[in-house]
This record gives C-alpha cells, sequence and structure tokens, in this order.
C-alpha cells in the first residue's frame, strides 16, 4: 500500500523534531519506492553568501529517506540512520530545492537509499546523498 502525500505530511508533522520541522519541508510526491520533498528557500538556511547552507540539505535528505522508507514500508515505523555520505556539486541561491529519495534495496532490519537534490527549475543536482538506515 502506497502512503499518500497527506499520509506522509503527517508523518513529518508527527515524527521529526521541532528544528527539522522549522526547514519547512513538505512531501509533493510519494511512489512505492520513493518520495519527492520540497525545501522551501529561506534567507534563514542561507550561510555566508547567501548560498543553502550544507546542514539544511544533509537534513532534507535524511528526512526525505525517512519518508521514503516509509513509502516503501506502508506506514512509518522506527528507524535509525547508521550512515549518510554527501558531495555537494553547485550552490543554490534563492530557489526552492527538490529533494528526491528513493530507495535502492530494502532489506527486513536494513534500508538503502539513494538521494538528489536540485534546484527547482534545473536539470543538474545540486548535491547527492547516500543514506542507510537500520530498521526496527
Amino acid at each position: 500500500m502506497t502512503l499518500t502525500t497527506a499520509e506522509a505530511d503527517k508523518i513529518l508533522a508527527e515524527n521529526f523534531a521541532p528544528w527539522v520541522q522549522g526547514l519547512g519541508l513538505s512531501v509533493t510526491e510519494v511512489g512505492e519506492r520513493h518520495a519527492v520533498l520540497r525545501l522551501p528557500w529561506s534567507d534563514q538556511l542561507a550561510r555566508e553568501g547567501g548560498a543553502l547552507s550544507g546542514q539544511a540539505l544533509m537534513a532534507a535528505a535524511d528526512t526525505a529517506s525517512v519518508i521514503a522508507v516509509s513509502a516503501a514500508r506502508g506506514g512509518f515505523g522506527p528507524m535509525t540512520t547508521v550512515q549518510q555520505s554527501t558531495g555537494f556539486q553547485r550552490a543554490v541561491v534563492g530557489q526552492d530545492v527538490l529533494v528526491h529519495a528513493r530507495v535502492t534495496k530494502l532489506g527486513r532490519r536494513i534500508a538503502f537509499l539513494d538521494i538528489a537534490l536540485t534546484a527547482e527549475g534545473e536539470e543538474e543536482p545540486a548535491a547527492h546523498a547516500t543514506t542507510v538506515y537500520a530498521l526496527a
């Protein structure tokens, strides 16, 4: 059973710390093994020089991964990030970011994901991440 975007947004509202909720993430798409979240541009998330901070992008990638795993499992369940690797390819200034998380392997106790973070309207990702989750 695939989650709806409303169910995925409810997972965001009920299972993340207030500072993560403060990123303003929203679910724009959810499928059997993927999720797309929107990270809205905010001056509060920018670093010196005006580019979106890497910390905000990494938190968005991690959060999108939870939603994608929840979609693949048919609902939210306890999980823990055990590894995340992020490569930054270009700065994002003044644009929302679409965070595409895709489950590449889902086991009983572990999940692997690839995440592309792309400024809205751009073709090339601004960052790419991989995550690994331990599942309860």
